[in-house]
């Protein structure tokens, strides 16, 4: 053996362990940011406020000091001296859910109709889709508030959903039709040979294929009308009744009668849903994220 081979061999040898060793730091390190935060607010909503001020970096809690009094304080109604979140929650559901059935009714066909159909700037289409994120939330918030305020849909969740929608939409065609692209055309020459039609086709073969890609796509359009802000202020800032839950946890935070133990609390209860979601459709998520690469 050559020594250019063994010099080769060992640089090889070298660079696997190296990088086998710095994978596990760097996803030690990503846990470790991502986990610790959260495990720290959670630490913090179970904490009285007296223990709090008397040890704010202690990273555990006693179980003389563990309390649940704070997300009762959160969950309890206005009316009782809370602060009310589940009403908000009720209402960032409704928005949030209506969002994912509007935006997919509205992406589904347009995804198949950019991956399927052949027209005259089909590219150009699909890139002008994601073309509508280059202009920040900011410039478009006073012209759509006005324009729903003129029909009268500006202090409403249904006005809000459908300004979601004009923001999900773009995104989700274009994470639907990564993964409709993938769907060999064969598949739809049988159906139409078995006498099924455009659309039955569509519903029966396309959109059980897609599954995944449509839970991915739902699950990101939901993550962004639940915690989405600006525009939720806009509409509803006159009408605490249909406030969302990031308006609410806004509202905690600007308050200075109401304890950071309390505004934690409030964290979790925005927080935990997602998260819930997530892990409880984590393998339709990550076959979805990766629907679009090429198959053999």
């Amino acid at each position: 053996m050559t020594s250019s081979r063994k010099a080769a061999m060992s640089r090889a040898r070298f660079e696997e362990k190296f990088f086998g060793a710095a994978r596990w730091v760097v996803i030690a390190f990503l846990v470790l940011i991502t986990v610790v935060p959260f495990y720290y607010m959670l630490l913090l909503s179970v904490k009285p406020i007296d223990a709090l001020l008397l040890d704010p970096g202690a990273l555990w809690v006693s179980a003389k000091d563990f309390t649940v009094s704070t997300y009762q304080e959160v969950l309890r109604s206005t009316d009782d001296g809370g602060q009310g979140f589940l009403g908000l929650l009720w209402n960032s559901a409704l928005v949030s859910l209506g969002t994912v059935a509007l935006t997919l009714l509205a992406a589904v066909p347009g995804a198949y109709a950019i991956s399927r159909l052949k027209f005259f700037g089909g590219r150009q289409v699909s890139a002008l889709f994601l073309a509508v994120y280059l202009f920040p939330s900011t410039l478009l918030a006073v012209p759509l508030f006005v324009m729903f305020a003129k029909m009268g849909l500006s202090s409403s969740l249904v006005g809000l959903a459908i300004v979601y929608v004009a923001q999900t939409v773009p995104v989700a065609i274009y994470m639907l039709k990564n993964y409709l692209v993938t769907i060999p055309y064969s598949i739809e020459e049988a159906a139409a040979l078995d006498g099924c039609s455009r659309l039955q086709t569509v519903r029966k073969v396309i959109l059980p294929l897609a599954l995944p890609s449509l839970m991915a796509t739902g699950l990101y359009v939901l993550m962004i009308a639940w915690n989405e802000f600006l525009f939720a202020l806009l509409f509803l800032a006159a009408e605490p009744g249909k406030w969302t839950v990031s308006l609410g946890l806004a509202q905690l935070a600007n308050g200075i009668e109401v304890s950071k133990t309390v505004l934690m609390a409030g964290s979790v209860v925005l927080t935990i849903p997602v998260v819930v979601l997530f892990f409880a459709a984590e393998r339709l998520l990550t076959e979805g994220l990766t629907s679009g690469a090429d198959k053999s």
